[in-house]
């Protein structure tokens, strides 16, 4: 299965293993509920897809690479203790709790969660001194003397034997205790994965064109070469920081993360063409309905690569423009909601500028609480902290009462909402220029449903058509078949 399957079933495992009965009992018993082993190749987001899951299901997620793990610190230190039994004192040797399990404690202090995932990775790497005791811990849920806390659930990850030397193979034993699924690299379900989370678009674009880049393990006379899924990511967050820094990014740093020669001088090459195109083309003026004389006639000519390129900008250009809407409306949303319980609060019993402080202060631990707890979307994160850092900043005078205090903290909102409906209107227009653009460079052409279904797999612009329709976007999507044909339009557009 692809990592989106595996993502849909263990969303599916975790309802059904939380599940409760009229009695407010697990109706799969914990000795039941067998582990989730995910193996797989390294790199392609086996631990990205348990954060997902964790999220979306508003659980904790407790996690841990195993082979870090000795037998002392998983299992817990011996310790000798007086027992009496049928009247006779004895000496009796119990175990201090596993770190793993305290881990797992000091996560629901963090977040409140009482029910989570405690995730091992690399669990076919366990240490020989710790391997026998994971049979107990897989079925019973065990380390030591101390099981997991109920609501619990154990999910795990492991590279195959040629992925990696130090693995053991399970024995029939253990794995007739587990959920095993196995789990290959898929390029169409990462770039989906890729949008949300903002993968460059020129990292993105060479994948579209060189798919057989995406994923690649070789062992030759050169010895072993590889690519992975996690290289990409970790290539695109260096080369966007590197660009916002005002560094140069050499071919250097693409053999850092891309450890396939090959591939790297290509990938480095596709970029600085990119970068080259973006600036020849003018894609900022472009979404801003300013387009060059010659552009039109330039594209018209244009070789396979550079068209794709400059489709896969201007989505890129429009993305960024419909993030920032995105984010403005965040912002406006949360700020809302503290003015409806900075209003709804004043009872006349506490003065308006303790309970907004208050307030505040609960933004703020709720904000430390989530990322500590490491569940949360960044994005949603960056906007809680922004709110609380305004509105710190920004308090009520002390002579105020509750209606002068409320009307004061609403202006600061109001300032906000017309920031947001600028940023609307600047994406309104963004997006018809961008179309306009499409319509009069390609005609009626297939580059049209790739810059359409790059659109369908951009969540901020899927949010935005639905509360701004977009008589353009709505046509081609119904018209054309998004995404299902996508690998057949690329071939046809490379042959023409």
């Amino acid at each position: 299965m692809n990592i989106q399957e595996a993502k849909k079933e263990i969303k599916n495992t975790v309802k059904a293993y939380l599940a409760k009965d009229e009695t407010g009992a697990y109706r799969i018993a914990s000795v039941n509920q067998r582990p989730i082993l995910l193996m797989g190749p390294p790199g392609i987001g086996k631990t990205q897809i348990m954060e997902q899951v964790a999220r979306e299901c508003e659980i904790g997620l407790a996690a841990y690479t195993i082979t870090h793990h000795t037998r002392q610190s998983a299992v817990g230190l011996p310790f000798i203790k007086e027992e009496t039994f049928d009247g006779c004192a004895c000496s009796v040797t119990k175990y201090t709790m596993s770190e793993i399990i305290a881990g797992i404690y000091e996560k629901m202090e963090l977040t409140g969660c009482r029910e989570g995932i405690l995730f091992l990775d690399e669990i076919n790497c366990v240490s020989e001194t710790l391997a026998p005791t994971m049979l107990q811990f897989l079925q019973y849920k065990t380390f030591g003397g101390h099981k997991i806390p109920e609501g619990w659930i154990i999910a795990a990850a492991g590279n195959p034997p040629e992925y990696n030397r130090s693995v053991h193979d399970f024995d029939m034993v253990t794995l007739d205790r587990m959920r095993y699924m196995s789990v290959e690299p898929d390029l169409q379900i990462w770039k989906a994965y890729a949008k949300t989370v903002g993968v460059h678009s020129a990292i993105t674009s060479y994948l579209e064109l060189r798919p057989k880049n995406f994923y690649r393990v070789e062992n030759d006379v050169d010895g072993l070469q590889f690519v992975t899924a996690r290289g990409w990511e970790d290539l695109s967050s260096l080369l966007q920081t590197y660009e916002a820094l005002g560094i140069s990014a050499g071919e250097e740093v693409f053999h850092e993360f891309i450890h396939h020669p090959d591939v790297a001088q290509d990938a480095f090459s596709f970029y600085d063409l990119y970068h080259k195109y973006e600036e020849d083309y003018g894609i900022t003026e472009i979404l801003e309905g300013k387009v060059r004389q010659n552009v039109y006639s330039r594209i018209a000519q244009a070789e396979f690569d550079e068209r794709l390129c400059v489709v896969s900008q201007l989505s890129d250009g429009l993305g960024q423009i419909l993030r920032q809407a995105a984010q403005e409306k965040e912002r406006a949303d949360l700020w809302y909601l503290f003015l409806k319980d900075f209003q709804n609060l004043q009872d006349g019993k506490k003065q308006p500028t303790d309970l907004y402080h208050e307030l505040v202060g609960r933004l703020e631990e709720g904000y430390r609480k989530k990322k500590q707890g490491g569940v949360y979307a960044k994005e949603r994160l960056r906007n809680e902290k922004w709110l609380w850092m305004q509105l710190k900043n920004t308090p009520p005078e002390k002579n105020m009462d509750g209606k002068e205090a409320f009307d004061y903290e609403k202006k600061n909102f109001d300032a906000q909402l017309k920031k947001l409906e600028q940023a609307e209107l600047c994406a309104e227009f963004a997006v018809e220029y961008a179309f306009d653009f499409m319509e009069q460079a390609f005609l009626d052409g297939q580059e049209i449903v790739v810059f359409v279904t790059d659109l369908t797999l951009n969540q901020e612009a899927v949010s935005f058509f639905a509360k701004h329709p977009c008589r353009r976007f709505t046509k081609y999507t119904q018209s054309l078949l998004i995404g299902s044909r996508k690998e057949q339009l690329l071939l046809e557009l490379e042959r023409g």
